[in-house]
C-alpha cells in the first residue's frame, strides 16, 4: 500500500462508477519501477475492477526546451512504451507539436475516468502542464514518488545540510520500511481498455515510434532549441539501470576517494535519470546498501547529523549523503519557500556580505555568450563550461569552481545568479531541478557559514580559485581533454 503522507488530495469527489478507466498522468516520476504514483494508480484500478490508462506528456513550453532535453525525455517515454506493451495497461504518450496544443488534453481524457491519479512534485517543476488538475471532473490525487522522505514530512525549510541530516537520521528508518514496490506491473490481472476514446485520439494524436526515438529528422520538426545538441549520455530506464550497474561495480568502491578528481571521473552520472524521473532514489538507495551489506537497524542516534550517523562503509555513505541528505535538502527548500531560487532566499549573512562587496571592481567581465561559448581566459574554467556545453553534464567538484568563477567574473551577484541559472538550465540534463538549484545557491551561501578572510567581491562567501583546484585535484586528463593547449587561440594557464 502507498503511505497515505505521500497522497495529496487534489479535487476531493467521489469515485466515478461511471468511469471508463482510472488514468495515472504521468509527467514527473517517468518509470514503471518504484513509482508510488503507479501504484497508487495500479490500486485504484483493482479496486474499480476497470483498466488503466496512462498517459505521458512532454510540453513544449518549458524553459529551455531543446533537442538535447528533449531526446533525453523521448528516449525515457521510449522505455516505458516497451514496459507498457508487455502488460494490460494502455500507455498514451503525447508529445506537444505546438506552444499549448496538449493543455487540454489530461482534463478532456480525465471526462473518462473514474479517478486520476498524478504525480506530485514541488509547484515550479509544474510550470509547462499548469494547475489543471483541480479543474478536473474526477476525484484527482497526487503522489509524491519524489525522495526516501516525503516531501510533507520536514514542515519548515532546513538551512544546513547538518540540521537536516539530524532529521534523517531521526525519521529515515520508518519510511525505509514503505518503500514502493519494485516491479509494481507485475501479475496485474486488469481488463484493458486497448484505446483511448476515438475522439481523444484523433485530436491529440499519440506520437509516433519516430518521435519516441528521438530522431533527428523528428526533432527538427519540433519548434525548440535545435542549437543544444542530443547529449552522448542516452536518457530512459534502461540507460539508468546500465548506468546505476556500472557506477556499482566499478565507481562505488573508489567514490569516497575519487569523487572530487576530474581526472579519475568517479561519479555517479545519475543525477539526469533521477532528475528526469527515469530511475528512483529507492532504487539507487536499496541497490546502494545491499553493496554496503547495510540495514536500517545500523543507522546511528548517536551520531545524528554527522555523516557518520549512515552507519555505512567509506564510499556507500558518502555516496548516500549526496543522494539523499544534499539532492532531498533542495527539495525541501523547493518545497517550502517560493523563492527558491532568488537571491532573496540567500542567509542574512550571505545577501548582506555580497551587497556590501557589490561595488567592488571585477579583475574580468564576461558576457553570457562569451561564457556560454566557454571564451574566458581560465582554461579551467572553459573546459568545464565546455563538458557541459556538449555533453550535458559537468564534473560535481568543478561545479562549485564554475559557479564561483562566475560570480567573479559578473558585474554584481544578482547578474551572476542569472547567468548560472541560464547555463545550468540550458544545457545541463540535471538543469531545472531542486538538486542543481542547491548547488548554484551554496555559491552564494546557502546551506553555507561565513568564511574568512573576508575577500573583494565575495566578502565572507567561500572563496575558490582555479589555480587552487588545480594543486588541490588532478585535472591534467581533463584538461586536455576538453581543453587542449594546443587548440588555436586557447589560454595556456589556469588562473
Amino acid at each position: 500500500m502507498v503511505p497515505m503522507n505521500r497522497v495529496r488530495l487534489v479535487r476531493d469527489t467521489p469515485v466515478r462508477g461511471d468511469g471508463e478507466f482510472v488514468l495515472y498522468w504521468m509527467h514527473a516520476t517517468r518509470r514503471c519501477r518504484f513509482n508510488f504514483a503507479l501504484e497508487r494508480a495500479l490500486h485504484w484500478a483493482h479496486a474499480t475492477s476497470k483498466p488503466l490508462v496512462v498517459l505521458e506528456t512532454l510540453p513544449i513550453t518549458y524553459p529551455w526546451a531543446s533537442d538535447r532535453l528533449h531526446a533525453f525525455t523521448l528516449q525515457g517515454m521510449h522505455d516505458n512504451a516497451a514496459r507498457f506493451a508487455t502488460t494490460e495497461v494502455t500507455y498514451y504518450p503525447y508529445v506537444e507539436p505546438t506552444p499549448g496544443e496538449g493543455v487540454d488534453l489530461p482534463s478532456a481524457l480525465a471526462e473518462h475516468a473514474a479517478v486520476v491519479v498524478t504525480d506530485d512534485v514541488p509547484a515550479f517543476l509544474r510550470r509547462p502542464h499548469g494547475n489543471v488538475e483541480p479543474r478536473m471532473r474526477p476525484r484527482v490525487e497526487a503522489v509524491d514518488s519524489n525522495g526516501l522522505v516525503p516531501l510533507g514530512v520536514p514542515e519548515r525549510p532546513y538551512p544546513t545540510a547538518y540540521s537536516f541530516r539530524r532529521l534523517l537520521h531521526r525519521e529515515l528508518g520508518d519510511h525505509l520500511a514503505e518503500s514502493p514496490l519494485v516491479e509494481p506491473l507485475s501479475d496485474l490481472g486488469l481488463p484493458s481498455l486497448g484505446k483511448v476514446p476515438p475522439a481523444i485520439a484523433a485530436r491529440w494524436p499519440a506520437a509516433t515510434p519516430e518521435l519516441l526515438a528521438a530522431t533527428p529528422t523528428a526533432l527538427t520538426a519540433l519548434p525548440i532549441d535545435h542549437e543544444v545538441g542530443v547529449a552522448p549520455q542516452r536518457g530512459g530506464a534502461r540507460a539508468g539501470a546500465i548506468a546505476l550497474d556500472h557506477f556499482l561495480t566499478s565507481r562505488l568502491s573508489r567514490y569516497a576517494r575519487d569523487r572530487n578528481v576530474p581526472d579519475e571521473d568517479a561519479t555517479s552520472e545519475l543525477s539526469p535519470y533521477l532528475r528526469a524521473g527515469h530511475i528512483g532514489a529507492h532504487d539507487v538507495f536499496w541497490r546502494v546498501a545491499e553493496w554496503a551489506e547495510w540495514a536500517p537497524d545500523q543507522l546511528r542516534p548517536e551520531d545524528r547529523g554527522s555523516r557518520s550517523g549512515w552507519g555505512m562503509q567509506e564510499g556507500g555513505a558518502d555516496f548516500v549523503d549526496q543522494l539523499v541528505t544534499w539532492r532531498e535538502l533542495g527539495y525541501n527548500m523547493c518545497q517550502h519557500r517560493h523563492d527558491y531560487v532568488d537571491f532573496s532566499s540567500l542567509p542574512t549573512w550571505a545577501r548582506d556580505t555580497l551587497s556590501d562587496h557589490a561595488d567592488d571592481p571585477r579583475p574580468h567581465l564576461y558576457t553570457l555568450e562569451e561564457l556560454a561559448g566557454g571564451h574566458t581566459h581560465d582554461r579551467l574554467w572553459n573546459a568545464a563550461q565546455t563538458q557541459l556545453r556538449t555533453e550535458g553534464r559537468l564534473h560535481n567538484y568543478l561545479r562549485m569552481l564554475w559557479a564561483k568563477k562566475v560570480l567573479e567574473w559578473s558585474e554584481s551577484p544578482e547578474v551572476a545568479l542569472d547567468v548560472l541559472i541560464t547555463l545550468n538550465d540550458r544545457f545541463a540534463l540535471d538543469g531545472q531541478d531542486p538538486n542543481s538549484y542547491s548547488g548554484i545557491l551554496w555559491t552564494f551561501g546557502r546551506y553555507d557559514r561565513p568564511w574568512g578572510p573576508e575577500r573583494p567581491i565575495f566578502g565572507k562567501v567561500r572563496y575558490m580559485s582555479s589555480k587552487n583546484t588545480a594543486r588541490k585535484v588532478r585535472v591534467n586528463r581533463y584538461l586536455e581533454r576538453y581543453a587542449p593547449a594546443h587548440r588555436p587561440g586557447a589560454p595556456s594557464v589556469v588562473d
